[in-house]
């Protein structure tokens, strides 16, 4: 088994309580030091390196796992009040912010020459630096400034969101949780509001002939958030019971940033909620937008919205053995790229890439899909 110290770990929750208890250890385990960048000292941790066999050079909390781990993948250490701790990949850009660098010749240094380089930018600044310390290793470097980065703790957004859904949608079910390193996501479903929500939706597809697939339909909701990168915590609307969670828009986001706060969040669920029949009738108006030549706009859209190449082409090839050269609804386009979600997920994308992926897709649903209805074949 993967240990939590790895960089590889993930885990998952099929219990709301098992996963606010995960967080709430998580968060009590967690460190969070304020120092001054250019005290910030990164040390190389490839097997070569002195410090890999130099144990006590590490904080006491450090284990040898989670050495030898970081030397398999970052192979970067950071000095932190006299004692090492190992960096997790998560916490890379976060320390190139602070440096104030960039570039994709950066990785290709070799460590003990990026350390150099990273040493050398920190010294020139004078700004503050906030460090996650978390599972053994240092796992982010955030602005110390408290309008460019706010904590956000994730168990008292979960427990937010539970009770504010509780309050507007009683009945709601817990569907799944899943927390690596980058990401915590969570979904629930709606049993209890699916009539109010979906009914004119589901009448909709049954006239289109499609009884079968509003049968299997289920509004929910998503939460994703991370305290290691810079990401929002943010809330969508879902509809659940196909191959993947279609994502439908709707989202509200609270940006760790502008001392935001967990009270924040909470009240702004209030406006995801209120526009959730707004989304569903956005995709439900698409099947009234016809398409002369829905392949060429299928790969248009894709191309536009600048999906996975590899697997957009495989799902707009099985659309084309699907729907030949008919006309298509802009319905029909929008579900057969939710195979692109499907494909990904049986790769092995990432939780992130997946939950990017799908809010990518939703953007589908707001653009003139008619202005993408070329005669001429798209190509990509």
């Amino acid at each position: 088994m993967v240990k939590s110290c790895c960089d590889s770990y993930h885990t998952q929750f099929s219990d709301f309580p098992d996963l606010l208890r995960y967080h709430e250890r998580i968060r009590a385990d967690s460190r969070w030091e304020r120092t001054e960048v250019k005290k910030l000292e990164v040390a190389a941790l490839d097997k070569a390196s002195p410090l890999f066999s130099d144990t006590t050079s590490f904080d006491p909390c450090v284990s040898r796992d989670a050495i030898e781990d970081t030397a398999e993948n970052l192979k970067l250490a950071i000095k932190l009040r006299d004692k090492f701790f190992p960096l997790r990949d998560t916490a890379y850009k976060s320390l190139l912010d602070r440096a104030k660098i960039s570039g994709t010749a950066l990785p290709k240094l070799s460590r003990e020459k990026l350390a150099d380089v990273l040493n050398s930018c920190l010294a020139l600044h004078r700004d503050s630096a906030l460090l996650l310390i978390r599972d053994e290793k240092v796992a982010a470097a955030h602005s110390g400034d408290a309008m460019d980065y706010s904590v956000l703790e994730i168990d008292q957004l979960l427990d937010g969101l539970q009770n504010k859904m509780d309050e507007r949608f009683p009945g709601n079910r817990f569907s799944s949780g899943y927390v690596d390193h980058s990401i915590t996501s969570a979904s629930w479903t709606l049993p209890s509001q699916r009539e109010r929500l979906l009914d004119k939706y589901m009448k909709l597809l049954a006239a289109e002939g499609k009884a079968s697939m509003a049968a299997k339909l289920m509004p929910g909701i998503r939460f994703s958030t991370s305290d290691t990168a810079t990401s929002s915590a943010k809330v969508s609307a879902l509809l659940v019971g196909l191959q993947c969670p279609i994502h439908i828009g709707g989202i509200i986001a609270v940006k760790h940033r502008q001392q935001s706060k967990v009270l924040d969040f909470v009240e702004s669920l209030d406006m995801l909620f209120a526009q959730f029949e707004d989304s569903v009738a956005r995709l439900g108006s698409l099947l009234n937008v016809y398409l002369d030549h829905p392949v060429n706009a299928m790969t248009a859209v894709c191309k536009r919205l600048s999906l996975p190449k590899k697997a957009s082409m495989e799902a707009i090839s099985m659309f084309e053995m699907a729907v030949g050269s008919d006309t298509a609804t802009a319905h029909d386009v929008f579900m057969a790229m939710q195979e692109i979600s499907f494909i990904r997920k049986t790769e092995g994308a990432s939780e992130s890439k997946l939950l990017e992926l799908q809010e990518k897709m939703a953007r589908a649903l707001t653009i003139h899909w008619r202005d993408y209805d070329y005669a001429k074949e798209v190509k990509w």
